[in-house]
């Protein structure tokens, strides 16, 4: 769910397989897919299992790390795609609860709710509207970042932002790729202010947040020249 299990696939995998193993279902298929920035995404991981003749497909949902969608998406997307599927449709059954650790996933003992089609949309009136932020934080999430604690960071972000009462009218927090000063991982910029910071770890990130994010002020003491 989060993009920390983009960077656990490996982890996640093998659990998946030591389940299917533990629940005597060894001779299943068992994969992992992603809601943001994983390849394959649900839905394409969706149609692969459909075309190669699975009739029931059962999706538990993994939450690992920050900025993680709630539990819902889960079933919007899956529900999404059934509706859009042409031909034959498997059974989709989805966990009716997340995991937030890879041991807390346990197909015997999980409770799952069908996919009818009659879920809501992936639209709302609500998702119209760009949000009136006056900043948006770019937080890198690269091979080298996520290496050296781009995940802690993130974090930091996120917690400091909200104990300073700073919602979607005042910064736009985003994943990225690469950033490329990989020197100077973990990476941050704000834009459009144009300010980078370099070696953002938790500490320093909270600093960000006050000074700068609420503040007004650049943090000169992790700014990366321009």
């Amino acid at each position: 769910m989060s993009v920390t299990d983009v960077d656990r696939r490996d982890d996640l995998l093998d659990c998946a397989r030591q389940l299917a193993r533990s629940a005597g279902t060894e001779g299943a298929a068992t994969s992992t897919a992603f809601l943001q920035l994983g390849d394959p995404s649900l839905s394409r991981e969706l149609t692969r299992l459909a075309d190669a003749g699975a009739e029931t497909i059962t999706l538990i949902g993994i939450s690992l790390g920050p900025l993680a969608p709630g539990h819902s998406w889960l079933r919007r997307i899956a529900a999404h795609w059934w509706r859009e599927r042409a031909g034959r449709r498997p059974e989709i059954q989805v966990a009716t609860r997340l995991a937030t650790t890879p041991d807390e996933v346990a197909p015997s003992s999980t409770e799952t709710r069908p996919i009818t089609g009659t879920e809501p949309g992936l639209t709302s009136p609500a998702w119209e509207r760009v949000p009136g932020h006056v900043r948006q934080v770019l937080i890198c999430r690269g091979p080298r970042c996520t290496a050296k604690g781009s995940e802690e960071t993130a974090r930091a972000v996120i917690l400091g932002a909200m104990e300073a009462g700073l919602g979607d009218d005042d910064l736009l927090i985003t994943h990225t790729g690469c950033q490329f000063p990989c020197n100077q991982a973990p990476v941050l910029s704000v834009q459009p202010d144009d300010v980078w910071y370099g070696n953002v770890e938790a500490a320093a990130a909270r600093v960000i947040v006050r000074d700068h994010l609420d503040g007004g002020r650049p943090v000169e003491a992790y700014r990366l020249p321009r």
